[in-house]
């Protein structure tokens, strides 16, 4: 099974409900990337610095967004989960980022409640209180920071709603199903 190809991005549309993928568990800092053409992640890097994803991180399925990676999405689970693992989320917001390869926005998401229902109550991204902001802030700022050769252009702009985190879901599922034409 391609984990990009195969999975739909909705699980349950009309809620709204995603397939989030991930590629890095929470408390890693190894980052690793789905390689398209072989079908399996592999190890890109490991962050040159002391920083770890606070996060499950992870892509939407059959999703493209302008950097020419699937719409990335940071994951808020309680424990860690695998690289690899398929979960039910919904989003809650996007944070916009962009580099050296273009815009990279990624969407906010926590697991559906069937699946873990300890975020209930975080409906938005303003729901998530300013200190876990601030690290989702602060990683996608930092992370490249010591890779000066390869990322000489980090930009962290800020948060967005869920209606945008939405939209760019949608957009960037058109942008994957324009390329399969």
């Amino acid at each position: 099974m391609h984990l990009i190809n195969d999975v739909p991005t909705f699980v349950d549309q009309q809620k709204g409900y995603i397939n989030v993928v991930v590629d890095v568990p929470r408390g890693s800092n190894n980052k690793y990337e789905y390689d398209h053409v072989l079908g399996c992640f592999r190890l890109d890097r490991v962050i040159h610095s002391s920083m770890y994803y606070p996060v499950d991180y992870g892509f939407i399925p059959q999703t493209l967004s302008e950097d020419g990676d699937p719409c990335d999405v940071c994951l808020l689970t309680t424990n860690p989960t695998f690289t690899g693992c398929i979960i039910k989320a919904r989003p809650i917001g996007i944070l916009y980022t962009c580099d050296n390869a273009g815009d990279d926005p990624k969407i906010i998401a926590v697991p559906t409640s069937d699946v873990d229902p300890r975020r209930d109550e975080v409906h938005h991204i303003d729901d998530l209180g300013h200190h876990m902001k601030e690290e989702l802030f602060t990683i996608f700022k930092q992370i490249k920071f010591l890779e000066h050769e390869k990322y000489d252009k980090v930009e962290v702009k800020g948060f967005g709603s869920i209606l945008e985190a939405q939209q760019e879901i949608l957009t960037s599922m058109e942008r994957y199903f324009k390329t399969k034409e």
